[in-house]
């Protein structure tokens, strides 16, 4: 127990300090730019998420599907797995997701929301099987298969949209029916500035809720357990009598259903956004990543820190009234994930140095034994 919380006190102090060299790092680049506005450019951005509750609703908002993709990450992560298929499951579980709300308009509105979240899992979840199916008995590197997967749920995508809910007029598909859109639980009412509101819903919750119920699969189950046992060693987890096998091929299925919500959660807000045709890949499904790397893979860092980065990104949105690129935010977090895998990198080779340092200490204990 003891032991577990330092490491979980080390993998704070540092996702922290990463962030304090990043926003350090911000600082230094304003004054580049321009060094009158800087303070008040900074300002923006620490600032930016909390000057009103319009703001506020928005980071919640923005943090809604990349803490999805992040849990994506690192739920596949705890088995020793690189998911880097969030994209194309994303994208995936998004049309299926619009399919039914633009679709299935006999569905009851209570419930027809429901249907279109469990679409976009089941859609999301097959995503991630191929690369779970190949990995687990034919041994391909999931990374190759994730990426041609995302290319493959690109370009269909766009095609499925194209056939079947295309909106010409705005270049993007139709629009769900109000029966779909998910529930606002009074946050429109609350997070909002003036007359505006924000288009935070009750898909901030949802996610949240990933967060805690992928806390307690990996750490309080057996299922957890071997997981994360083929992740530390898959042939030792294969002599305890864990599958494997079996364990791979789950793991990519629930990282895919997860990242599938996350699209769903996206585009069933009513905030306007409807699947573009596009030849980039959605941004939300590689956001994930660092995500989860700032999180360290904990479902509850995770969602903490799906919240902080969307709240760099709306503070950029402030700090943009002052005459700052955009793409200084971009630079700020690319430097935090930067510092946060440095951390990482160190925290790993002080295990390894104590861990030998323990094992030598327990043969020459056993040395002066006999």
């Amino acid at each position: 127990m003891k032991k577990q919380k330092n490491r979980d006190f080390s993998a704070l102090a540092s996702s922290l300090a990463a962030i304090v060299c990043g926003l350090l790092v911000g600082l230094i680049v304003l004054f580049i730019a321009d060094s009158g506005k800087a303070m008040q450019g900074f300002g923006a951005i620490v600032t930016g998420g909390i000057v009103n509750r319009k703001n506020f609703g928005q980071v919640l908002y923005y943090a809604t599907p990349i803490i999805m993709t992040g849990l994506s990450v690192g739920f596949a992560n705890k088995t020793g797995l690189f998911n880097i298929g969030g994209p194309g499951q994303y994208l995936a579980g998004a049309f299926a997701a619009v399919y039914v709300g633009v679709k299935w308009t006999f569905l009851p509105a209570g419930l027809h929301w429901i249907v279109a979240l469990l679409a976009a899992a089941l859609a999301g979840a097959l995503w991630g099987l191929v690369p779970g199916l190949m990995k687990a008995y034919s041994n391909v590197n999931e990374v190759i298969t994730c990426i041609m997967m995302n290319y493959i749920g690109l370009n269909m995508v766009n095609l499925l949209v194209r056939q079947l809910l295309f909106d010409q007029a705005r270049n993007q598909s139709r629009q769900p029916a109000a029966t779909a859109v998910l529930p606002k639980m009074g946050f429109d009412k609350f997070f909002v500035a003036g007359a505006t509101p924000s288009s935070v819903n009750i898909g901030i919750l949802l996610a949240m809720l990933m967060g805690v119920v992928m806390y307690i699969v990996v750490n309080k189950t057996k299922f957890g357990y071997e997981l994360k046992a083929c992740g530390y060693n898959r042939d030792a987890a294969k002599y305890a009598g864990v599958d494997e096998k079996r364990s791979i091929v789950l793991s990519m299925v629930i990282a895919g259903a997860l990242a599938g919500i996350g699209g769903a959660l996206y585009y069933l807000s009513g905030a306007g956004t409807g699947i573009p045709l596009t030849d980039e890949l959605a941004a939300e499904g590689f956001n994930g990543i660092p995500v989860a790397l700032l999180g360290m893979s904990h479902p509850i860092g995770i969602v903490f820190s799906g919240i902080f980065i969307s709240y760099l990104k709306v503070g950029g949105q402030s700090m943009q009234a002052f005459g700052f690129a955009p793409q200084i935010i971009d630079i700020i977090t690319s430097v935090i994930i930067y510092f946060a895998a440095f951390a990482l990198f160190f925290k790993l080779v002080i295990g390894r140095m104590r861990r030998r340092k323990e094992e030598n200490g327990v043969i020459k204990a056993k040395g002066g034994e006999e």
